[in-house]
């Protein structure tokens, strides 16, 4: 049987992160149509897990809901996973229309996706991730809730816009107090659409990093990604080239700030972001320096490759099926690079698939109405996603090409443990590519895995249970690192 972690799906390609933005049109009055907090439990493979959903501003007469949907006044839903350490998880892809309910979450462990029926008050229905089938339910649970006082933060906090061309984007400003001029740093995030603190399993990276690099007299700007948040526009659509183009839009706001030392900006790119940080520093002289976490200096083909891999061997996959999975995804890469209709492909996904189902349990199957249905929408949903112009352009574009022309100072880490970019094929070919540069510093840093938490097996799939919080002294390397410089 074919390995079922196919990574051709992109939101487990060197992904941190989440979606934030949903949408609709329409409003109205509380405990209508499903506006509002609701709890319940999934369940699946026996055991239950207690969750709870919050809609805001949502309205009877919503039409499903695209993120390449252009809005700046868009409702929101989020989840709460009090087991697993995770509160306000941003929801996407959300729908509303004739009592069918439909959200996702992005995980680097698979998108898991919820379709339900609202009656009354009660919403119910089927539950699906990387091939595992539950069911949920979950029943109105509105209450007053009283308002936390604010934190008081050592440090201003704004909220600052621009724009690129026709994009707007929304983003955090934090400032040490004072007139300044102060040093900053620019976040980019990883690949996938992502909210300005990169939130993961309520794991907040950039909101962290912000946090201890603004105590320190150094501004962060942190935005959300083309067509998240109060950002317009859509991350499958555009490409890392893009996202540079929105990197130095944002460096150029930030430089027009009397606060800010236009002299002094640099970036922290993480993941993908590691790849558009170089990019975008060719394309300006405005940027001093760059950090890059977990970036790569292979081409993305050979990323997903290794990647594939070494999540599977965590999983204790038999090396045979490693090999297929990885010829059935050369396949497919290599027609796409041709042009050829995936469509080819279909009989075989959904052959997979079907295999995939008849090893579930009964209560697995039975929690899917309609086979058919379900497995036509997640072979869809494969063959959409690595046809969209993000995807095309990642396979190919190799970074080695941007870190050999860079020669602003740079700091490239890696975690030890990382199995989405794994720093055995990413480490020496990046210093090899980065040798012309007189300032430069790699590091290893042992027991960390992809976010640079404290891992077991590096796996993603420990994501939701490890602490939210980064492993120690990663921080003090970044904040060391930067002042030295600025």
């Amino acid at each position: 049987m074919r390995l079922r972690l196919r990574p051709i799906s992109y939101t487990g390609v060197i992904t941190t992160g989440l979606m934030i933005t949903v949408g609709g049109v329409g409003a109205q009055s509380a405990k209508t149509g499903i506006e509002g907090r609701w709890g319940g439990a999934l369940t699946i493979m026996g055991a239950e897990l207690p969750f709870s959903v919050t809609f805001e501003r949502v309205g009877i007469e919503l039409r499903p809901f695209s993120v390449t949907e252009d809005s700046l006044s868009r409702p929101k839903a989020t989840m709460d996973i009090p087991a697993q350490g995770a509160f306000d998880l941003p929801l996407t892809s959300f729908s509303y229309e004739n009592s069918r309910v439909h959200f996702e979450l992005q995980a680097g462990i698979g998108l898991a996706v919820w379709d339900g029926i609202h009656e009354g008050d009660v919403i119910e229905g089927e539950f699906t991730q990387n091939g595992a089938l539950g069911t949920f339910r979950i029943e109105r649970d509105d209450v007053d809730e009283v308002e936390e006082e604010p934190e008081l933060l050592p440090y201003q906090q704004e909220v600052v816009t621009f724009e690129n061309g026709q994009f707007h984007f929304e983003g955090t400003l934090t400032l040490p107090h004072g007139p300044g001029p102060y040093p900053a740093v620019v976040m980019i995030t990883g690949s996938g659409p992502q909210d300005r603190d990169e939130q993961i399993f309520g794991f907040r990276p950039f909101k962290i990093i912000a946090d201890h690099l603004t105590r320190l007299k150094i501004a962060v700007y942190r935005y959300d990604d083309r067509g998240v948040g109060g950002s317009t526009g859509s991350v499958s659509e555009a490409t890392s080239s893009d996202f540079a183009d929105d990197v130095l839009a944002a460096v150029a706001r930030v430089g027009a700030d009397p606060r800010i030392d236009a002299a002094r900006i640099g970036l922290i790119g993480h993941s993908e972001g590691g790849i558009v940080a170089p990019i975008a520093a060719n394309r300006s002289k405005a940027i001093s320096f760059a950090v890059l976490l977990a970036g790569t200096s292979v081409t993305g083909a050979e990323v997903i490759y290794e990647q594939a891999m070494l999540i599977a061997r965590a999983a204790n996959a038999s090396e045979a099926d490693i090999a297929e999975q990885t010829h059935f995804q050369q396949r497919m890469f290599e027609a796409l690079s041709r042009g050829e209709d995936l469509e080819q492909f279909r009989d075989e996904m959904e052959a997979d698939f079907r295999q995939a189902l008849a090893m579930a349990s009964p209560e697995e199957r039975e929690a899917i109405s309609d086979m058919d249905e379900f497995i036509e929408t997640r072979v869809n949903a494969e063959i959409g996603r690595i046809q969209t112009p993000w995807f095309r352009y990642f396979l190919s574009y190799d970074p080695a090409d941007a870190l050999r022309q860079v020669k602003i100072p740079i700091l490239a880490l890696f975690g030890e443990m990382d199995l989405q970019v794994s720093p055995a094929q990413n480490y020496e070919l990046m210093v090899e590519a980065l040798i012309g540069n007189d300032d430069v510093t790699i590091e290893l840093i042992p027991g960390a895995n992809h976010l640079f938490q404290e891992a077991v097996t590096g796996s993603p799939n420990e994501y939701p249970t490890l602490d939210k919080s980064f492993i120690p002294g990663f921080l003090e390397k970044i904040s060391d690192w930067i002042l030295a410089r600025t």
